[in-house]
């Protein structure tokens, strides 16, 4: 990559004082704890973040964006938690919002999450959640309120848009427009997207996530509490490695499964992440980066394919890339009757709104071997997966 964009150098320069709190992560956590609040009986919560923060300070590589995102990603959801159990404690009948047969939009990263997501968006039946109300979830806001949480959304995106120009090129991100699970689930690997934090990842790969998709659930109710209800439709690639917790707490779940080559996938997803890390960490260092993310992400597959076997056949749906990479115009009335829902002339008349490239992106260009792998070691990560997709594409 080209030297760091001259507003994130001069905006690292001004937060360099900062950075010396990275030395002492337990105070500037009770900072932060000190402005967010917590809710009473949730001590495990908000020593999971404690924890998280503890071990993303040890990156010695870290800038002062750096250690300032990671107190923002800390901050945000604390405050977020503390809101909604409020908000469950003044209103106790938005426990009781039932979150009927949704769907969800698993897979691996860069296999058409993303498309596969928007499609289902169009429906008028369907209610995927806004980053901006990810970010931010709350019951219906006043005009000016939520005013100010989409302006909070757009500071966000423009941010990442500033500090990492390519950025929008690979995965360009709209306040106001459908996005992932990711941002409200309280613990995924995306931390470690933007850092080095092995101690973050070891306790990952132990952890419960049943307590993570609780909280999720509960997000989605204080979004439904008050409002029409239609039928979720979300998505995030972190869900393919905890799908038995996801369907502990969503037993009717659809689950749809996209699918791509995944030397494409690992060489493109590495692009992504180093593109974000260039605002975070300096020096990079890309053979790491393959080398995390074939480890993660082949783990994330091998723990979806497991979990597949207890998966009722009609509440799996496999998508192969090309039914949209290729021709979405073909390919979304197929997937809407794989989930049982109906495609309308509306739908179709929207459809390249979702379709197309945002104005202004350019195409992305990757490579496997940047980040020090081969089409071999992809292959042999993901054998198990690789026999599934033949599957899929004989089916």
């Amino acid at each position: 990559m080209s030297s760091a964009p001259l507003a994130l150098t001069l905006t690292n320069l001004l937060l360099r004082p900062g950075l010396g709190s990275r030395r002492a992560p337990d105070r500037a956590f009770d900072r932060l704890v000190a402005t967010t609040g917590q809710a009473d009986g949730d001590q495990r919560f908000v020593d999971d973040f404690r924890f998280l923060l503890r071990h993303w300070a040890q990156d010695d590589s870290l800038t002062p964006v750096g250690w300032m995102s990671a107190q923002g990603h800390v901050r945000r959801h604390l405050t977020n938690r503390a809101r909604i159990r409020r908000l469950i404690a003044e209103h106790p009948a938005i426990e009781q919002e039932p979150v009927e047969r949704p769907v969800f939009v698993v897979g691996l990263p860069r296999t058409a999450t993303t498309l596969t997501h928007g499609v289902l968006s169009l429906s008028a039946g369907h209610r995927c959640p806004l980053l901006w109300e990810l970010l931010t979830p709350d019951l219906d806001l006043p005009p000016e309120r939520r005013k100010k949480a989409i302006a909070a959304a757009r500071w966000m995106v423009g941010g990442i848009d500033l500090f990492a120009p390519g950025f929008r090129d690979i995965h360009p991100l709209r306040a106001e427009g459908p996005d992932e699970c990711t941002f409200a689930l309280p613990h995924t690997v995306m931390p470690l997207s933007q850092a080095s934090i092995p101690g973050y990842r070891a306790w990952h790969y132990e952890r419960d996530f049943v307590p993570d998709y609780r909280h999720l659930k509960q997000v989605f109710q204080v979004l439904q509490h008050g409002r029409p209800r239609r039928r979720w439709v979300l998505k995030s690639p972190m869900h393919t490695e905890n799908l038995d917790a996801l369907r502990t707490v969503f037993p009717d779940a659809t689950i749809v499964w996209t699918h791509r080559d995944p030397a494409t996938v690992v060489a493109s997803f590495c692009s992504l992440v180093e593109h974000g890390m260039a605002i975070t960490r300096r020096p990079l260092d890309l053979h790491g980066i393959g080398a995390t993310w074939l480890e993660l992400l082949s783990r994330s597959t091998a723990r979806g394919i497991a979990a597949r076997a207890s998966i009722p056949r009609e509440a799996l749906v496999d998508v192969p890339y090309s039914w949209l990479g290729s021709d979405p115009a073909k390919g979304a009335p197929r997937l809407y009757e794989s989930i049982g829902a109906r495609w309308t002339d509306a739908d179709a008349a929207r459809l390249p709104q979702v379709a197309a490239r945002p104005k202004g992106t350019r195409p992305h260009s990757y490579d496997l071997a940047r980040y020090g792998l081969t089409r071999a070691d992809v292959e042999s990560a993901f054998a198990d997966y690789n026999a599934l997709r033949a599957e899929v594409d004989r089916a």
